[in-house]
């Protein structure tokens, strides 16, 4: 991963979410440096309210707060339609592995832990942005079997029936299928979905695999995995070998 920050062209929105106001000025000055623009939430009340009002492009989304705490606030903007593909990092003092996937698991994008580095958080902001920021031409579609990916509305049905993902499940899983049958290994995943290849984070992906198996249910042996390398998309029906991996460190 580059450790370059790249000035934005334009001036993406970040809502800061923060008790402590000093951290929300840190994230702030060094967001504005490289040309965000930003607004501060001091609770998750607060930053639920403002985000209907003005969506932002992303939201740095601090976990321990008194009242709605952060992982109150990623749930309830991903169950709203308005808001669910707004890429959320979050940012916690909190360092174990239990908590980190607790954030995964209520949909946000990436996580930083306190005390940060505010060139690493600036990096992460920018990567998740440059992938939700890659929206498709309106109309396209995939089809693989019984998957049908709706690309411009970032809709998947399944034997016609809905099936909820998050943006970054749906960025996944998609990736998976327009692949199918081909091994991606787990830093190329990363690079493509995430915006960069770092092998100590891969076990965002795997719960975000975990959490995308449980939602399709019994069609949930299309996304497959190769032990100790990567995933693939194929028909479990489907006897053929998958081809060679993609993405070998």
């Amino acid at each position: 991963m580059t450790t370059e920050i790249i000035r934005m062209p334009r001036q993406p929105l970040i809502l800061i979410v923060d008790d402590e106001e000093d951290v929300r000025d840190l994230v702030a000055s060094n967001l504005k440096r490289v040309g965000f623009a930003t607004m501060e939430a001091p609770d998750g009340i607060a930053a639920l309210r403002m985000a209907r009002q003005k969506t932002p492009d992303a939201v740095v989304l601090d976990v321990m707060m008194p009242g709605k705490d952060g992982l109150a606030v990623c749930a309830e903007l991903r169950a709203d339609n308005e808001l669910r593909q707004i890429p959320v990092v979050m940012l916690t003092a909190r360092g174990m592995t239990e908590d980190r996937i607790a954030g995964l698991m209520r949909g946000a994008d990436d996580y930083i832990a306190k005390p940060f580095s505010p060139k690493e958080l600036v990096l992460r902001v920018q990567a998740v942005l440059r992938r939700a920021v890659a929206q498709p031409d309106a109309g396209m579609e995939l089809r693989v079997g019984p998957f049908h990916f709706d690309i411009a509305a970032w809709k998947l049905t399944v034997d016609g029936v809905p099936v909820e993902l998050t943006f970054r499940e749906f960025r996944l899983l998609h990736l998976l299928a327009a692949n199918k049958g081909k091994v991606l290994g787990r830093e190329a995943i990363m690079s493509e979905v995430w915006g960069y290849a770092d092998h100590t984070r891969t076990r965002t992906l795997d719960t975000h695999v975990r959490r995308v198996r449980e939602k399709l249910g019994n069609n949930a042996e299309w996304l497959q995995t190769m032990r100790s390398f990567g995933y693939f998309f194929k028909d479990p029906q489907d006897a053929a070998s998958p081809a060679a991996p993609v993405g070998a460190r």
